[in-house]
């Protein structure tokens, strides 16, 4: 009987509808049905996503980052899927039929990149989150972190290659191309090799850094007379955060094919010096003391080294070198300023005649002597007697 009650209504409402398409050309008719189709997977799509944003706590980080990840990926998916159904139940000639479904198949090959990028980013993500780095102490958390990074990226460079590739591969004309390519490989390939010289450079060296480790995020190094951090490792290049906050960017085959220093390498703590130029009557021992007495009351100072030596007698002054210990680049910058600072301000409390100061001997002519010790009688005008000023 419900069967029977719904057939007047399906009737009713196919009728209109087949006398509409009856007269309706075919390019009307395939993108009625193509939009028909788009807007009920979007409209899929929507219904799914708040649903599942509804099912994910919002406590649960994670998830929520792969929703929001997944999200355009899973749009296309659908839209892909509801565009097959529509070109397959629409009538189109044979041209058009092949390039809709060639046009389906790229966006198949791009949704699967999309999909392999996605995947690896949170495969690193998942990774990263149990690393805790403390920048300039934890060098293990650092090392897998650079990899982690370096890692991720060659991957995603991969899988567009690939993607790529098999788009190229899907049209017929590059595909004969190719064909030809490999039939004379000689000269094209030297060509080829050349032109990719910098990009198979970089790869590579991404490769050696991430397996042995010359240089990890946060590292303190000198490169080119600069002093920074690593801030970034990409797949071509290096950016090197300085000082002064400007940043330098350096390729990636930089650090495997040219000397740099890196100051963190085994461990973040580092001996900085304090040069102090002082005068030869200067107690070296007390400097020693107060030198100890400053660092202890320091905050950056490790506990590690402090040590005072002279470590150089020049013509004028006494050099003083002072060694104190931090635990990172930062920290000894700080502490050798504050060490510097607290020294000087020792010698010109208790010994200013510790000073540098220059001496010159002066060596006077008999005449200039005589003018220093005074004039003589004579020629100072004082009264001398002579016999003719004798009273008679």
């Amino acid at each position: 009987m419900e069967r029977e009650s719904w057939q007047p209504f399906v009737a009713a409402v196919a009728g209109p509808f087949d006398q509409l398409t009856a007269h309706a050309p075919d390019w009307a008719i395939g993108l009625g049905t193509i939009t028909v189709a788009v807007a009920a997977a979007l409209a899929c799509h929507a219904i799914l996503m708040s649903i599942a944003r509804r099912l994910v706590d919002s406590r649960e980080v994670f998830l929520q980052s792969l929703l929001a990840q997944t999200r355009a990926p899973t749009r296309l998916a659908l839209v892909i899927l509801a565009l097959n159904f529509a070109v397959s139940a629409t009538p189109l000639d044979p041209a058009s039929e092949a390039a809709a479904h060639h046009s389906l198949l790229v966006a198949f090959i791009i949704l699967a990149g999309w999909i392999g990028i996605i995947a690896v980013r949170l495969a690193g993500q998942i990774y990263s989150r149990r690393l805790h780095t403390v920048a300039g102490d934890d060098l293990s958390a650092r090392k897998h972190l650079t990899q982690v990074r370096i890692l991720e990226r060659m991957a995603n460079v991969l899988i567009l290659i690939v993607a790529a590739a098999c788009v190229l591969v899907t049209f017929e004309s590059v595909r004969q191309y190719g064909v030809s390519l490999f039939a004379s490989a000689g000269i094209a390939g030297l060509v080829a090799g050349l032109a990719a010289r910098p990009v198979l450079s970089n790869l590579f060296a991404g490769l050696q850094i991430a397996l042995a480790q010359p240089i990890r995020l946060e590292d303190a190094v000198i490169v080119e007379n600069e002093w920074g951090w690593i801030e970034e490792i990409t797949g071509t290049y290096v950016v090197v955060r300085l000082w002064d906050w400007r940043r330098l960017v350096v390729p990636l085959s930089y650090f495997i094919e040219k000397p740099f220093q890196n100051w963190t390498r085994q461990s973040a703590a580092l001996i900085g010096s304090v040069m102090i130029y002082v005068d030869y009557t200067v107690p070296v021992g007390r400097v020693r003391e107060e030198l100890t007495g400053i660092v202890s009351r320091s905050k950056l100072w490790d506990g590690q080294v402090v040590n005072l030596q002279v470590s150089d007698a020049k013509a004028d002054t006494v050099e003083l070198r002072a060694l104190v210990s931090a635990a990172n680049a930062s920290a000894t910058w700080d502490l050798r300023c504050e060490v510097r600072e607290a020294l000087i301000a020792f010698l010109q409390r208790e010994y200013p005649q510790a000073l540098p100061k220059r001496r010159a001997e002066v060596t006077l002519s008999e005449g200039a002597r005589r003018a220093l010790d005074g004039p003589a009688p004579e020629r100072a005008g004082a009264a001398v007697e002579r016999p003719a000023d004798r009273a008679p």
